[in-house]
């Protein structure tokens, strides 16, 4: 059984979203990846751009997703980036990009449902 972790995330500010998007794909990313390897199947982000063209102070920026294998994996991984030298290098670096006092994470519980086919 997949489990889902999502993270909501605010860029910090004085941070434009452009940059927050590059800086997070070419150097936050990576740091992501570095942590995660050997505890998470999927590691995704879904940077969020307001239909309504409205860039509002509450919104956020960017929806986080991590899958692991299961709840061993999951709390394995938390349990790992507790750890001092890794808990500092991400703060460290998040300090650049997020609005930390803003970052929420979140167990996900999703339901599905059937949908009919489109129309040809």
């Amino acid at each position: 059984m997949t489990v889902t972790v999502i993270t909501l995330l605010k860029r910090r500010a004085g941070m434009n979203k452009a940059d927050f998007i590059a800086y997070y794909e070419d150097t936050h990313r990576r740091i992501g990846e570095q942590v995660l390897a050997g505890h998470a199947t999927r590691y995704v982000r879904r940077f969020l751009h307001p239909l309504d063209g409205q860039d509002r102070h509450d919104d956020a920026d960017v929806v986080m997703e991590i899958d692991f294998p299961d709840e061993a994996a999951r709390d394995a991984c938390f349990a790992a980036l507790a750890e001092p030298a890794t808990a500092a290098m991400i703060a460290q670096d998040e300090e650049r990009l997020f609005d930390r006092t803003r970052i929420r994470t979140f167990a996900v519980e999703e339901r599905q449902s059937d949908l009919p086919p489109l129309p040809r």
